[in-house]
């Protein structure tokens, strides 16, 4: 199995601190959640939560926020790469699984 990379972008980085607050040190997973639209699985979406990691399988760390995938949701992204970037013509966070 391929390890997953993850990345994410500045101003990505920037939207995230300003709609969630964010926090030095603060830590955001992604997830699998059933329902939802635009997956990658049908039935399935990808979802976020502030918490700390438990057993992280893919994570990047910029401007002192930790964002992470735990092990157990590492299935859903098929062993692609995760990528995480802001889009300033929706003005919306755009997740790339590729």
């Amino acid at each position: 199995m391929n390890q997953m990379k993850m990345s994410i972008t500045k101003p990505a980085v920037k939207w995230f601190i300003n709609e969630l607050d964010l926090k030095e040190q603060d830590s955001i997973r992604f997830f699998a959640r059933y329902g939802g639209f635009g997956g990658v699985h049908k039935g399935f979406s990808l979802a976020l939560e502030k918490t700390e990691p438990n057993n992280p399988g893919a994570e990047v760390t910029e401007e002192g926020i930790h964002f992470f995938v735990e092990e157990s949701d590492l299935w859903y992204f098929n062993d692609m790469n995760f990528h995480i970037k802001y889009s300033r013509k929706i003005d919306e966070i755009e997740y790339i699984i590729e």
